[in-house]
């Protein structure tokens, strides 16, 4: 059950080798978390992220998970709530794909959109229908400020992230008044290992930041959270120009 701060005891985090949600683990970790799982493709990564986890004092285990095969998510996913209630879900697995590469490579950008839309769909409803039943839990979507509005720059990224952030709304308003608590997480630029080979954005942020945020998020029961809290200015301003100026943005 979570503490009397709303903070979890214990994770159950999509995609655990990503860093946001391992920055996200160590912060909940120094507070109250003791039980984590670590869902993702079984890899030496995921064993290390473990391994990090567990020197921090927490009880680690992992579990085999592919947001590509949608058909096992129900399998994989109902072990660890058959192992006892999950106070949160972070759903943290995305891709940024090659936005030149995949315009001409229809497959790889539909292969961005199954991993951040489709898989995310077909997980987060195992997760949502668990923590139903449970009667309980939080389901923290880290969805993007590029979903706000696709720039030409991204728009395959963009697109599924606009879906995933839709789809993480209607399922918290479907499940308001359950005990379960959807929030959706927008953070914008962060530097992690996926951004390193990409220019800097304005108001760019850190994994340990969007942690921070998360953890304050949950205390409040936010429904929603921007990372930097200027970018819920920022998009509004951006969502509501006419398109012929938009597109003229160096954005």
């Amino acid at each position: 059950m979570k503490d009397a701060f709303g903070l979890p005891q214990s994770l159950l985090v999509l995609g655990g080798t990503s860093e946001i949600a391992l920055a996200t683990a160590r912060r909940l970790i120094a507070r109250r978390t003791r039980t984590v799982w670590l869902a993702g493709r079984p890899s030496p990564g995921l064993d290390r992220a473990a391994e990090h986890l567990r020197g921090l004092g927490a009880e680690v285990r992992t579990v085999a998970f592919d947001a590509l095969a949608p058909a096992t998510h129900e399998g994989a996913l109902g072990k660890v709530f058959a192992e006892g209630d999950v106070d949160m879900v972070l759903l943290a697995f995305g891709t940024l794909g090659d936005q030149a590469h995949d315009e001409r490579d229809p497959a790889a950008a539909v292969r961005v959109a199954q991993t951040n839309y489709t898989g995310a769909v077909s997980s987060g409803l195992v997760c949502a229908g668990a923590l139903q039943a449970q009667g309980h839990g939080s389901l923290v979507v880290l969805s993007s400020v590029a979903g706000e509005r696709a720039r030409r720059a991204n728009f395959i990224y963009g697109s599924s992230k606009a879906g995933l952030d839709a789809f993480a709304q209607g399922l918290g308003d479907a499940l308001y008044g359950t005990g379960v608590h959807v929030m959706v997480v927008r953070p914008g630029f962060v530097r992690t290992r996926m951004t390193a080979s990409l220019p800097e954005a304005p108001l760019a942020t850190t994994p340990e930041a969007v942690a921070a945020a998360v953890e304050l998020g949950l205390r409040r029961r936010a429904e929603t959270v921007w990372v930097p809290g200027a970018l819920r200015v920022v998009m509004s301003a951006l969502r509501h120009l006419p398109r012929a100026v938009f597109r003229r943005l160096p954005v």
